[in-house]
């Protein structure tokens, strides 16, 4: 990956989620933007996202992103200038549940080690 869509893509990451935080403070408390994959060709995005919360939280977390996703784009576009601009596909990362499920494991490891 080249330096310039690293830095799009964090660039990206950072207005999603200050736009998200700013217009949908109470719709989008629980998301968290993770990360942004953008194509060589600047054509497309595929925005991350993870939610704190339990399943019902990520179909309201999509929910949201089908119906505020173009807007969302729009604002970010207004903000951010390139000479072609992603269109958004906003995606589920489940990364940071599996992370605390393996830490829930190693605190029981360490807890059933404790009592023996």
């Amino acid at each position: 990956m080249s330096k310039r869509i690293t830095r799009v893509n964090e660039l990206l990451q950072r207005e999603i989620s200050e736009q998200l935080h700013q217009r949908y403070q109470v719709e989008a408390t629980s998301i968290t933007i993770s990360s942004v994959e953008t194509s060589n060709d600047l054509r497309s995005a595929r925005i991350y996202y993870s939610v704190i919360g339990e399943s019902d939280a990520v179909e309201k977390a999509r929910v949201l992103f089908r119906r505020v996703g173009r807007d969302l784009r729009d604002r970010v576009r207004r903000r951010v200038i390139l000479k072609y601009f992603p269109n958004f596909e906003f995606c589920y990362d489940a990364s940071m549940e599996r992370g605390a499920y393996i830490n829930e494991l190693l605190d029981e490891m360490k807890e059933s080690d404790i009592h023996e």
